[in-house]
């Protein structure tokens, strides 16, 4: 499912903000000085990448004296169906240059095929419609098309192997989740690591991270826990996310030992398939 073609998208948004800041004589810098906000916060609102919340389009408003335009559109930048949580990050992914995430339990978002992530959206403590879901299911999937560009972006997946044991749908649907995870793998579109279950304490396993650097901006890292998430923007904490995935990633097994792995894994549950299907 694709942003709906509202009359002012987050990228035709961010290009009137960015016509009116210039148009009053402000760098992103004394913008942002005037209405507590980072020039990097105020540089992503221009790419289309983020939304202001209310209280920042409101100060936006006054600074910019625009009469209440930017809190008045900001329903129209809503198209996909995601977790309130994720919608920022959801954003960032789509526009970043490269994107390094660790997976403590489930396969990340836009390497699920349709059968792993129909599961995952099916469960959880909230029940959802069959309409609900569906909806979730066509932004899950919308996801992954970034991977159809072979060079954009860079994508590295470090996965603990409790990704690769934790049965989600049954056999046949984690057979073929970890397949596709290697075919990606294999025709160097992704690069995979995985942290075996021999390392013990590793420097993420509090949790999933996404660090995402872009073009024009400084990068972000992206740290989600049950029902939150957080963009973190602030370059010291950046910087220790990443010195934290670095760390973690020379625990991994290499990409070929990893790949390896996940087809071994894959032919354990093919078998077990074939197993169930016996009379």
């Amino acid at each position: 499912m694709a942003i709906e073609d509202n009359p002012i998208s987050r990228v035709r948004y961010g290009e009137e903000l960015r016509r009116r800041r210039e148009a009053a004589g402000l760098t992103q810098e004394e913008l942002g000085q005037r209405v507590a906000m980072s020039r990097t916060h105020i540089a992503h609102i221009e790419a289309g990448r983020r939304r202001p919340d209310v209280e920042d389009a409101r100060r936006l408003d006054k600074v910019l004296n625009t009469g209440g335009f930017f809190e008045r559109f900001l329903p129209v930048l809503d198209g996909r169906k995601v977790a309130e949580h994720f919608a920022e990050a959801l954003e960032f992914e789509g526009q970043a240059m490269e994107i390094r995430e660790y997976a403590p339990k489930l396969v990340p978002g836009i390497l699920q095929t349709p059968a792993y992530a129909r599961e995952v959206l099916s469960s959880g403590a909230s029940p959802k419609t069959a309409e609900e879901r569906d909806e979730l299911l066509a932004t899950r999937l919308e996801r992954a098309r970034i991977l159809d560009n072979f060079h954009s972006p860079k994508v590295w997946m470090l996965l603990d192997e409790a990704v690769l044991r934790r049965k989600i749908g049954g056999a046949q649907v984690m057979c073929e989740q970890l397949r596709h995870i290697a075919g990606l793998g294999e025709s160097h579109r992704i690069r995979v690591h995985v942290l075996p279950f021999s390392v013990g304490y590793h420097a993420l396993l509090e949790g999933f991270v996404s660090l995402m650097w872009f073009e024009d901006v400084p990068p972000i890292a992206y740290a989600e826990g049950l029902k939150s998430g957080r963009i973190l923007e602030l370059p010291s904490v950046v910087r220790e996310c990443q010195v934290a995935y670095d760390h973690a990633l020379g625990d991994a097994l290499s990409h070929r030992k990893s790949l390896a792995l996940i087809r071994s894994v894959a032919e354990d549950y093919e078998h077990e398939a074939q197993r169930a299907d016996l009379p």
